[in-house]
């Protein structure tokens, strides 16, 4: 991981990459959402990320829905540009570290929310078991951001993001491996144009990089492991959890597991890290503002869910991929090709094919 420095090695060839165009898969502690609680969030809360509101004079719900659909691809994309700007340009080439900081900071932004703001009520551990589980699932977790980080320093975001639109086709795959579940014949097949996309789009990346390609791969198959595994060891009423009480218990457990690996791996990082701060505070600065950042996709997935629900969130993060891959070459500049593009387009249309197909196979499956 610190061998890669900038994406290879002379990139001089059409499959190795430029250090100066190469993207980030976005940082996001990715927790999927989980049904949330049916106390509602309180005014308080929603009146800190609202300024301009207040217990007598809340905006009406079209406009809050609106401003958090808007802080939420904010958010996203922010945090993409602020990964590619600090592990690129900026020159701190320490993902793993980095991403133990954003554990550290979604741990303590998560609990004030929960503890102090009272976001949502808060969720007790209740056995050593349930413990067990969590910190299994912060493993995979773990295990996946760290491949998502990795990787941008050998992709560009848009090749990124198609790639981990691939997400639905690993989640079929896992879900069949581990629980034996059989979709219709019309999921399985929306999820052709998915794979052939991401084929045509690796084929006509001008920057494609095997080592990122692979790690990207992997932080989408990691993805979409931990989404079937909470699934299948998180079933009890007892033992559920909504996304912002399982951030909060896995973040420091992430946190706990990275921090040898980032200091084996990325030897001295702490020593380079507080000496780059002694010298400069715009790198604190921006540090503290990516994690913030980080943790702000979190919230703003959690509350999407809330005010509308997890399929809108599925279609956002769709629409997402596509808007991101926009912004990023458009302001890095990386050179794309028609087909690279077809490609993505591809892969983005058998994704929504795909949410069709299940949502018509889980109603036909409700009726019978």
């Amino acid at each position: 991981m610190v061998e890669g420095v900038g994406g290879g090695n002379g990139g001089t060839t059409r499959r190795m990459s430029n250090p100066r165009l190469l993207e980030s898969d976005q940082f996001i502690v990715d927790i999927p959402p989980t049904p949330p609680s049916k106390q509602p969030i309180s005014s308080s809360f929603i009146s800190l990320i609202i300024p301009f509101s207040s217990s007598s004079s809340l905006p009406s719900p079209a406009l809050t829905t609106a401003l958090i659909i808007g802080s939420w691809y904010l958010s996203n994309i922010g945090v993409l540009l602020l990964n590619k700007y600090l592990l690129t340009i900026y020159g701190y080439r320490y993902p793993i570290f980095l991403t133990t900081l954003h554990m550290l900071f979604c741990s303590a932004y998560s609990s004030a929310a929960i503890r102090f703001l009272g976001l949502v009520p808060l969720q007790q551990i209740v056995s050593r078991r349930q413990l067990l589980k969590i910190a299994a699932l912060s493993a995979i977790f773990s295990a996946s951001v760290v491949c998502g980080n990795t990787s941008l320093r050998y992709i560009p975001v848009s090749f990124n993001q198609a790639v981990g639109a691939t997400t639905p086709f690993f989640t079929a795959v896992f879900s069949f491996l581990i629980t034996c579940k059989k979709e219709s014949f019309h999921v399985y097949l929306a999820l052709l144009p998915v794979v052939l996309g991401i084929v045509v789009a690796s084929n006509s990346e001008p920057l494609f990089h095997l080592f990122g390609f692979l790690v990207c791969l992997g932080s989408t198959a990691g993805r979409a492991l931990k989404s079937v595994v909470q699934g299948i060891i998180l079933t009890s009423e007892a033992e559920k959890l909504n996304s912002m009480n399982l951030l909060m218990y896995m973040a420091p457990m992430a946190a706990a597991m990275l921090l040898p690996v980032a200091l084996y791996v990325e030897s001295g990082v702490v020593g380079i890290t507080i000496e780059k701060a002694k010298g400069d505070w715009f790198m604190v600065w921006l540090l503290i503002g990516n994690a913030t950042v980080a943790y702000l996709v979190n919230l703003t997935n959690f509350l999407v869910t809330k005010h509308t629900s997890a399929l809108t969130l599925q279609v956002l993060g769709n629409a997402k991929a596509a808007v991101a891959a926009v912004v990023s070459v458009l302001i890095f500049r990386n050179p794309v090709t028609v087909m690279g593009m077809t490609g993505f387009g591809v892969t983005i249309f058998g994704v929504v094919l795909y949410s069709e197909a299940k949502k018509r196979s889980s109603s036909s499956r409700g009726s019978s």
